[in-house]
């Protein structure tokens, strides 16, 4: 039997069905209710205990909310820079200095959001003495940000005006960045902040905070200039520039919101936790890439959407929190986690090769 074609528009375009296909963030979803559905399965065979419901006769709930709440706010901070990651990637570049510059910002901004007395002593930990302490929290915000911006726009500079690779300049910046993170306090970490920076991270504000950016870079992508000239620059840069947009000052633009972005997940990650470290955010810029990818952002750029990021982020702490569920050892996690890593990229390529033979 012969397949019936309509023909649309001028020049007698045609639809052929067998060019349909579901939108990238449809796939990303169906993916992650298997993965819950495969650790519903396997919690129910090996330990006779649920993995997304409560078991607990003394707990008047249908779901773990325990588990829910813990497997968002694991992925919430590195989601925040997964959102700047995912403009890179989308414009055709790629951050790697994400996870440094969390570090430094939040040790630098914790020196300036400190307490003058802990349990009415003097703090010990004070970085410059009776400098800079009970500072209001404008002060260790706007360092944050200052920091964040300062990260990005040498990253953008140099990837724009230089024509070095994203690769190189933002591994340049991510050794340079973990540096000043130990230099800055001598390798020791800085505690006891203010109450109101404390309040950041407290609860459930690390959720908010996402979501809050999520649906703010979502409508950005999709409805402004900004995100039409992303899209452009990634999937043909001459083309972009050949049609009027100045692709060097957008790379800018996109690499700075990138580390403004980091440096937000630094002060939320510092005030969750009370203190800050040189080693924080350490492999946090592979765990961005691995949530953009698996959520449909093309590593060939000109692809991708807020939307299908958040879903990798769950996607990810869904695997996380269901090996913990399996007790699975924490290495087993780490070599798990290299593997999804690698297995996105390839999923990524076969992506790229299905569309191209579809035409």
């Amino acid at each position: 039997m012969t397949e019936t074609r309509t023909a649309y528009g001028i020049g007698g375009l045609t639809y052929d069905p067998r060019k349909r296909h579901l939108p990238q963030e449809v796939n990303v979803f169906i993916a992650l209710v298997l993965i819950v559905a495969a650790f519903e399965l396997l919690g129910r065979v090996l330990y006779g205990d649920s993995f997304l419901f409560n078991t607990r006769p003394n707990v008047d709930a249908v779901f773990n909310w325990a588990r829910l709440n813990i497997i968002i706010l694991q992925v919430s901070i590195v989601g925040i820079i997964a959102l700047g990651v995912t403009q890179v990637i989308i414009s055709g570049g790629i951050d790697l200095s994400s996870g440094s510059v969390v570090g430094a910002t939040a040790i630098i901004t914790m020196s300036f959001a400190q307490t003058a007395l802990v349990n009415g002593n003097p703090n010990p930990k004070a970085v410059f003495g009776d400098l800079f302490l009970d500072m209001p929290v404008i002060v260790p915000l706007l360092v944050a940000l200052a920091c964040g911006l300062t990260a990005g726009l040498i990253n953008g500079l140099l990837i724009a005006y230089t024509r070095i690779p994203p690769f190189i300049a933002t591994l340049g910046m991510m050794v340079t960045a973990r540096g000043v993170a130990r230099w800055w306090f001598k390798g020791e970490p800085i505690s006891f902040p203010t109450e109101s920076y404390a309040a950041i991270g407290k609860g459930m504000m690390p959720v908010a905070i996402f979501l809050v950016l999520a649906v703010l870079f979502h409508l950005i992508l999709r409805y402004t200039l900004y995100g039409k000239r992303c899209y452009a620059i990634g999937s043909n840069e001459e083309a972009a520039r050949m049609s009027g947009i100045n692709v060097e000052r957008h790379k800018v633009l996109v690499y700075t919101i990138a580390g403004v972005l980091a440096a937000v997940a630094a002060v939320v990650l510092s005030s969750k936790n009370l203190t800050a470290q040189a080693g924080m955010g350490m492999m946090y810029e592979l765990d961005a890439i691995a949530m953009t990818v698996i959520g449909g952002v093309s590593l060939a750029g000109g692809r991708g959407s807020i939307v299908g990021t958040v879903l990798g982020a769950l996607i990810f702490g869904v695997i996380i929190s269901g090996f913990t569920f399996l007790k699975l050892d924490a290495y087993y996690q780490e070599m798990v986690k290299g593997a999804i890593i690698v297995g996105a990229v390839v999923l990524d390529q076969w992506r790229q090769r299905r569309r191209q033979a579809r035409g």
